[in-house]
Parts: structure tokens; C-alpha cells; sequence
């Protein structure tokens, strides 16, 4: 059971673990890192598990995690009780809280920014992932909300539609030249290297699976970046299924073609715990503005 005591070493763990490091840690909040160091040490002793991995990073254990995750709360329900007590806004966000969210590295790219950038009194702590998968970080309770795929809700957690993140497959012309002289045949599929993002990337398989009419396995490239996608394209290094939002400069140039005039579009969703989602409402409220205007709706 936490008691009041235990916030000091409560605001230790979650500084390491926003940082990085002890050192980072000290530097936030003004201490020294041994300072630091017996916060975290004498609070594990006291519950009897281990919370840093030490290292470089240091990294929470799950239990660490779920305690850091509880300082973030805390700093939520403060902001609001800043509000409630009738203070400013500007007195409200102060003190700046840190807002764990998982998020697809395409969303990054092309739209979430505009999403963060207009509310005030949040340090957002984004965890990547794809947009197969990030709801999973709500489900290991380590994020407060994600932008997912996902069409089901979280257990515990609120879900809103977004609209749909447009793609379209594209490779320079030589490289459909060469490797696609019969347009998208099961052979071509089969021989042409494509990009893949990371293991979890399973956009280009089932996009190809669906103009071939079945699963072919795709030589690929790694490229876990999004614009090195677009950049990798360019260099005719493989095809691959990229935003929109990143590949009209290099069509309307020539560049780059699509392999089929027809987009492929990803619908999103605004996955949100329901013990957060209060708080979080001017958040919420600016990712629905921004999709409205960058997704397909």
C-alpha cells in the first residue's frame, strides 16, 4: 500500500524512467543522482521488488512501469484540481504532466503533431508502434491512450472513430519497369523486393495478397523509418505502401508511381482509458480536430 511518504521516491521512478537515466532524473528535479539512487533503493526495499533495470537506458520493470504510470495520474488529477479551484489556464499548465501515448509511426509523420501541438500543460511521452499493435500498450496499461486499427475496444478503455490514413503503393518508374513489366502478377510479387517497416509491418503483405488474389511471400527490405520509406522509393531500392500526405510532390514530379491508382486507406481509432479520459478531454478533443481535417473521413 503507498502511503505520502512515498511520492518523493513516486517522482524519482518517474523521472528515471522519463529520462533514461538517474542523472536526468537529478537534473529534473534538481537533486543529486545519488539522491536519486536511495529514493529508488530505499522504496524497493520497502515493497520487496525490483522497479529500474539499471542500464542505458534504465528501464521499468512492470511494476516500476505501473507506479510511473500512477505519478502520471497524479499529475492529471492535479492539473484538473488547479482548474476546479478556479486558477487560470496558465497556472493550470505550469506545471507541464507527463502524457504516456501509443502511436503509428505514419500518424507521426503526417498528422498527430498538429494534434499535440495545441494543448498546453502536457509533456507527451510517445511510445511507436504499429497500428496493428499500439493498442496493446493500452492493454498492458504502460500508455493512457493510442491511435490504432484496432475497430474493438480496449477492455477499460473509451473508443472513438478517426477516419482513415490514405495510402498508395508506389516505386520509381525504372523499378515497375523492371520488375513489374506484366503489371501486378503473382510471379512479380514474388521476385520484386518491397519495404517493410519492422516484423510487425503487414500492410504490403496484405495489400499484395489482395491484388493477387492470395498470399505471396515478399522479398523486403527493413526500413523502420517513415520517411526513409519514402526516401528508400525514391533511391529504387523497393516498392511499398506510403501516406499520401508524404508522396504528391514526388508524383506530381515523376518520381514516383503508383502501382495501382487505387488508395489503400487504414482506418484509425482514438483508443482511451476511461479512468484518464476525463482529464484528457482537451486532448481528446484536439486529436478529433486534426483528423477531421488530415484523414479521409
Amino acid at each position: 500500500m503507498l502511503n505520502s511518504s512515498d511520492y518523493p521516491a513516486l517522482t524519482a521512478l518517474a523521472a528515471v524512467l522519463q529520462s533514461g537515466s538517474f542523472e536526468g532524473a537529478a537534473e529534473r528535479l534538481s537533486v543529486t543522482p545519488s539522491a536519486i539512487s536511495q529514493r529508488i533503493k530505499a522504496f524497493e526495499e520497502r515493497l520487496g521488488s525490483v522497479l529500474v533495470i539499471r542500464g542505458t537506458p534504465c528501464v521499468g520493470t512492470e511494476t516500476g512501469r505501473r507506479l510511473a504510470r500512477h505519478m502520471e495520474e497524479v499529475g492529471l488529477l492535479e492539473r484538473q484540481l488547479t482548474r476546479d479551484l478556479g486558477q487560470t489556464e496558465s497556472a493550470a499548465a505550469s506545471v507541464p504532466v507527463s502524457v504516456p501515448i501509443a502511436v503509428n509511426a505514419d500518424s507521426l509523420a503526417t498528422w498527430f503533431c498538429s494534434a499535440m501541438a495545441p494543448v498546453a500543460g502536457m509533456l507527451f511521452q510517445l511510445q511507436i508502434d504499429d497500428q496493428d499493435h499500439s493498442a496493446d500498450w493500452l492493454k498492458r496499461g504502460e500508455v493512457m491512450a493510442a491511435v490504432s486499427s484496432r475497430d474493438t475496444p480496449v477492455s477499460g478503455c473509451d473508443l472513438m472513430p478517426l477516419g482513415a490514413l490514405r495510402y498508395l503503393p508506389v516505386a520509381t518508374p525504372d523499378f515497375v519497369a523492371r520488375h513489374f513489366p506484366e503489371g501486378l502478377t503473382t510471379e512479380a510479387f514474388a521476385r520484386a523486393p518491397s519495404l517493410i517497416y519492422d516484423e510487425k509491418d503487414r500492410l504490403q503483405d496484405t495489400w499484395a495478397a489482395h491484388q493477387a488474389g492470395r498470399r505471396v511471400p515478399l522479398p523486403a527490405h527493413r526500413i523502420p523509418s517513415t520517411h526513409g520509406f519514402v526516401d528508400a522509393a525514391l533511391a529504387g531500392l523497393g516498392w511499398g505502401l506510403n501516406p499520401l500526405a508524404l508522396l504528391q510532390p514526388h508524383l506530381d514530379s515523376g518520381r514516383l508511381m503508383a502501382l495501382s491508382p487505387e488508395p489503400w486507406d487504414i482506418p484509425l481509432y482514438w483508443h482511451i482509458s476511461r479512468l484518464s479520459a476525463p482529464r484528457l478531454t482537451d486532448l481528446t478533443e484536439a486529436v478529433k480536430r486534426a483528423a477531421q481535417t488530415h484523414l479521409v473521413q
